[in-house]
């Protein structure tokens, strides 16, 4: 049985095999999630994510997590809200499935999910929340008994973000 969980907390703390960062598409790791990730994993995550390169909106890659508590950095590219009409909705469902395939893939026990896409790239919290949460969902419907994943977090760092998580849950 996957278990899922809701917590509040700095995601780069995480005691998990993954943390997934909310990453441009460039994987350049300037500001955000990203930097507060790079800062305290150090550099050579923001150097292996430059030998990938790039990775389009609704996918995921992987680097190592250099000095974080985390085996694992998933880079998922979320999308940039623009009012809803540029399919930002299926982005966002897309980027977090991507992640947890790759997880599964690695064969992964636990992985943590911040609120993609709803910082810098100015998301709606709970329109993401639904999104990302469903994603998680459908994952678990899918993948149960079929997976290493025993353990999915949605790491979110405010009061606010949290509640809205609960309330969607």
């Amino acid at each position: 049985m996957i278990k899922l969980e809701i917590v509040k907390g700095d995601i780069t703390e995480e005691e998990v095999d993954a943390i997934v960062n909310a990453a441009n598409e460039n994987l350049i790791h300037g500001g955000g999630l990203a930097l507060a990730i790079v800062k305290k994993g150090g550099q050579i995550i923001q150097e292996e994510s430059n030998k990938i390169g790039y990775c389009p909106p609704g996918k995921a890659v992987i680097t190592s997590g250099g000095n974080l508590k985390a085996k694992f950095v998933i880079h998922a590219v979320g999308p940039i809200w623009k009012g809803g009409k540029y399919s930002e909705d299926e982005i966002l469902y897309s980027a977090v499935r991507s992640s947890l395939l790759l997880a599964h893939e690695k064969n992964l026990k636990s992985i943590s999910i911040p609120a993609i896409s709803t910082g810098i790239f100015g998301f709606p919290k709970e329109r993401a929340s639904s999104i990302i949460l469903k994603a998680i969902k459908d994952f678990i419907n899918e993948f149960d008994g079929k997976t290493t994943i025993e353990n999915i977090r949605v790491c979110l760092y405010d009061e606010e973000t949290y509640n809205i998580f609960l309330k969607a849950l």
